[in-house]
């Protein structure tokens, strides 16, 4: 179970400081991770260890992640804010 101060710590580490990342991570960490189940919170944090680069290009869906873990939350993310 994450605490206050660790969904805090997320929230920090999802500010990556390219806009485009920081407008899915943040609000993500804000309203949607304390409902996610563990299994899901554990791939975010894995995913804010990934590098802005790869990350960018996955969230603008040039390319899809090769770990399937990562590749479920960025699609998570992304469905989140993508009209249906």
């Amino acid at each position: 179970m994450y605490s206050d101060e660790d969904i805090r710590r997320l929230r920090w580490q999802s500010r990556r400081g390219m806009l485009e990342l920081d407008v899915l991570l943040v609000p993500f960490v804000d309203e949607a991770f304390s409902q996610l189940p563990l299994e899901d919170q554990l791939r975010f944090e894995k995913l804010l260890a990934c590098e802005d680069q790869d990350l960018f290009v996955w969230f603008m869906q040039r390319e899809v992640a090769a770990d399937p873990e990562i590749a479920r939350m960025v699609k998570m993310i992304l469905d989140r804010v993508q009209p249906a």
